[in-house]
């Protein structure tokens, strides 16, 4: 059974930061992806930032120059530094990791129980 457990949600003041982590644990073969999406309420899910096994990285335009992920592949760790965050990036986040159980099984998706970001103005 794989299980990911995010950590890091909370209040901030607009302009504030916060770092969320999210491990993967369990018997996985391989980890594609790992990545952050996030829910406001009302809303749909829509992806925050991801990052591959190889580095690449890739963000949504609402975030880009604010926040960074990164990943600790030795952890099966990804993390969310988020700057400068703004009321509007209060959301649910919930992190996300694309991973194999085996060497020939197929990819599948993976979601932790999310974490709440408050921004106040």
């Amino acid at each position: 059974q794989v299980q990911l457990v995010e950590s890091g949600g909370g209040l901030v003041q607009a302009g504030g930061s916060l770092r969320l982590s999210c491990g993967a644990s369990g018997s996985i073969f391989a980890i594609n992806a790992m990545g952050w999406y996030r829910q406001a309420p009302g809303k749909q899910r829509e992806l925050v930032a991801a990052i591959t096994s190889g580095g690449t990285t890739n963000y949504a335009d609402f975030v880009k120059g604010r926040f960074t992920v990164s990943r600790d592949h030795a952890k099966n760790t990804v993390y969310l530094q988020m700057n400068s965050l703004k009321p509007e990036d209060g959301a649910v986040y919930y992190c996300n990791a694309n991973l194999k159980l085996r060497r020939w099984s197929l990819s599948t998706d993976y979601w932790g129980q999310g974490t709440q970001v408050t921004v106040s103005s």
